[in-house]
């Protein structure tokens, strides 16, 4: 189901159908390294993720990430949207492209897309990111959609430093 149209993306509901990507996606060297190893190693997990992550989110908030794909091609090249973790009192936006799309103005379009359907869509005030403070081309590009840098946090109980950007509408 299509939530978003862009000039050159579609951003859909994910399905269990799109594990195989999803499977990818959370094993590219990048989103290891800056997001985390999720221990997603077969198809059989990945749509076990995607039930207990996306698609249950889109029953409890209404929002969620979304598969991104381009418009002309239905070609599957990363994930964007919404997610309200336990960790953080906002709604923040997240995105993870692999990595022969980047580059292009994919994961912008995606994000500008997202954070305006949160607002006007979804009513949400107020928006937020993280990021790995190493981060510099997922930091560039949240500055570019419009947040700004408010803390370092500690989320994860292992001394390491996250980022928080926000947005207030």
């Amino acid at each position: 189901m299509t939530v978003l149209a862009t000039e050159r993306l579609v951003l859909r509901k994910l399905t269990t159908d799109d594990a195989g990507f999803y499977l990818r996606l959370v094993n590219e060297p990048s989103w290891l390294q800056f997001i985390g190893d999720k221990g997603i190693r077969s198809v059989e997990a990945a749509r076990a993720a995607l039930l207990s992550g996306p698609m249950a989110m889109y029953e409890s908030h209404g929002f969620g990430f979304y598969m991104v794909e381009l418009k002309n091609s239905a070609t599957p090249i990363g994930m964007c949207g919404l997610i309200k973790r336990e960790t953080l009192p906002d709604v923040d936006i997240g995105y993870a492209f692999v990595p022969e799309f980047w580059g292009q103005g994919y994961a912008y379009e995606a994000a500008s897309a997202v954070l305006a359907f949160g607002n006007q869509t979804c009513g949400l005030q107020r928006i937020v990111a993280i990021t790995a403070p190493d981060n510099h081309q997922s930091i560039r590009l949240l500055e570019k959609i419009g947040l700004k840098f408010e803390a370092l946090l500690e989320l994860k109980g292992d001394g390491s430093l996250t980022k928080l950007f926000a947005c207030q509408f």
